[in-house]
């Protein structure tokens, strides 16, 4: 589906019936009395390139009087290396928002340490190629600290996809 919507480009409207939806449900959660969650989204490439995506969350938020926090938008890193300047921007003004912005897949795609200076994310999110081997291999080990110690050093958190095991878990969170 998603390829097909991109090659189309339909991602941007897509994009903002996800976000949308997005903030409808953290408005039912919120209702019931849940308080301490995110809802994290993914944001294509296109959605990033689009000059109205800020327009798109703001109104979504507004709508459904969500606080911006609640809302997480996660991006890949090849997303970012299309027109820099404007994703710079539009990162910066979620980021003004008080949206949280996380690197999807991180280690997988460009991997240039030069842009984690260059956007304000608040979260790397270790890809679930470097999870599946946790902790038997020394290979998955070694990259899955070194993601922990730099996101870390740079004032960032960190999360991972497809923890499954306690032990993958246990050595994530030690």
């Amino acid at each position: 589906f998603i390829p097909i919507a991109e090659t189309m480009g339909m991602m941007p409207e897509v994009g903002k019936w996800v976000v949308n939806d997005a903030c409808r449900q953290a408005r039912e959660w919120l209702d019931r009395g849940h308080r301490n969650f995110v809802i994290a989204i993914n944001v294509s490439a296109q959605e990033l390139q689009r000059p109205n995506l800020t327009d798109v969350v703001s109104g979504a938020l507004n709508r459904y009087n969500i606080p911006a926090r609640l809302l997480g938008i996660e991006i890949t890193e090849s997303s970012l290396m299309e027109n820099i300047d404007r994703v710079r921007a539009t990162l910066s003004e979620l980021k003004r928002m008080d949206v949280r912005l996380s690197l999807d897949d991180f280690g997988t795609g460009y991997s240039s340490l030069a842009y984690l200076k260059q956007f304000p994310i608040d979260t790397l999110k270790i890809d679930q190629r470097f999870v599946r081997g946790l902790p038997h291999s020394d290979e998955d080990a070694a990259i899955a600290r070194t993601i922990v110690v730099m996101a870390h050093q740079l004032r960032m958190q960190v999360s991972a996809e497809g923890v499954e095991t306690e032990e993958q878990a246990e050595f994530l969170c030690n």
